[in-house]
């Protein structure tokens, strides 16, 4: 089943608000939560999906991506959801007032991943994003490209724990370990994210002075990054372990390089063809002729031309198109007969000889388009 449009699942238009997009979502999360739904597997579906748009809709960075690219501008931003973690309670949904603690039970603090269930669990770090322009040879056929990015390193002070050289840390006396705290609104019990751990569940004793305590560092890298040959228009490439490093000395997350192909002035792509525009004088067009071809890896080929062959007719070139998965797709040559639009006094005088000769019909009759078109 193909996936709904994020603003039609939550019913809202493209230009609206931050808050109309997080009221939306509020209104359907409470229909269709699974506590308030229990064994119903189509609210269930709603809800997952609801959850899903508010994601990418509700985060400046993700909508600016699906605003321009759509679905393939946010593949693996925000990693696999879990979502049979994410049921734990409808009071939930009210969580300090706004939407943070449901999103940190959620999708693990705004795209990290817990690599173990609890407070405390080793996470990884949040996936990073980086857009490149790529000519449209280097996308036919291969290359490596250097980027440069900022991305959160783990302090090399702490080793990215966030403590201070020998000192540890103690479980939260707000919350008690459990990373939340809770208070009564109206009929619900309200949990939101503990104010003095950060849902942790824990503090340090004593801080790193290098990082603050966060156990990151902003750090500038450049790596080289290979794109693999045939790749098309908005694909990605995918960077293991090269995101930002995770909490508490976790794994890093990944780096996704989405790739923008720039368009060539005389080649287009289709699948794994290549097509391309060759003009030919009207005496090749009638008698036939070879012609040579310049290909877009820069080999120039011998391409016979029939005679009496039509304008705008293809003619193909096996295995000169792009490669991929160990086989090469065709290029087609499609022939232009150019009309001159000038002659020389000889030219013409030749060219009413042929016309006599062939005894030119000028009254000719319609003729069907289908038979045209096959010409």
């Amino acid at each position: 089943m193909a996936k709904r449009d994020y603003y039609e699942v939550l019913g809202v238009q493209k230009g609206a608000s931050k808050d109309d997009i997080k009221k939306a979502y509020r209104k359907l999360a409470i229909q269709y939560h699974p506590d308030k739904n229990p064994g119903n597997k189509e609210a269930e579906e709603k809800f997952k999906e609801a959850t899903e748009a508010y994601e990418v809709l509700g985060d400046d960075q993700k909508k600016s991506a699906y605003d321009q690219f759509g679905f393939a501008g946010v593949e693996g931003m925000g990693g696999q959801h879990d979502y049979s973690q994410t049921f734990r309670g409808f009071e939930d949904l009210f969580g300090g007032g706004d939407f943070s603690s449901i999103f940190d039970t959620f999708f693990g603090g705004g795209g990290g991943r817990r690599s173990s269930g609890g407070n405390g669990g080793v996470r990884q770090g949040a996936n990073l994003r980086y857009d490149i322009e790529i000519p449209f040879k280097d996308a036919v056929f291969g290359t490596k490209v250097e980027i440069q990015y900022s991305r959160n390193e783990s302090c090399p002070v702490c080793k990215g724990t966030g403590a201070a050289n020998g000192a540890g840390r103690k479980v939260c006396p707000t919350c008690q370990g459990s990373g939340q705290v809770r208070h009564s609104q109206g009929f619900f019990s309200v949990a939101s994210t503990c104010p003095s751990c950060g849902g942790e569940g824990y503090v340090i004793e004593q801080p790193c002075k290098e990082c603050g305590g966060s156990g990151a560092q902003k750090k500038r890298q450049k790596i080289m990054v290979t794109i693999p040959a045939g790749v098309e228009n908005g694909k990605r490439v995918v960077i293991p372990r090269q995101g930002d490093a995770g909490p508490g000395g976790g794994p890093a997350g990944d780096l996704y390089v989405f790739i923008r192909v720039k368009p060539h002035e005389h080649f287009e792509r289709q699948d794994l063809d290549l097509y391309c525009a060759v003009p030919i004088s009207i005496t090749q067009a009638s008698l036939g002729a070879d012609i040579h071809v310049s290909t877009l890896d820069g080999k120039t080929i011998k391409v016979k031309v029939p005679a009496g062959i039509q304008n705008g007719k293809m003619l193909r070139i096996r295995d000169e198109g792009v490669p991929a998965g160990g086989r090469r797709g065709n290029l087609y040559i499609k022939l232009m007969v150019q009309i001159p639009a000038k002659l020389s006094k000889r030219g013409r005088e030749l060219l009413e000889e042929l016309s006599k000769a062939e005894g030119e019909n000028d009254a000719p009759k319609p003729i069907p388009l289908s038979e045209f078109a096959e010409r």
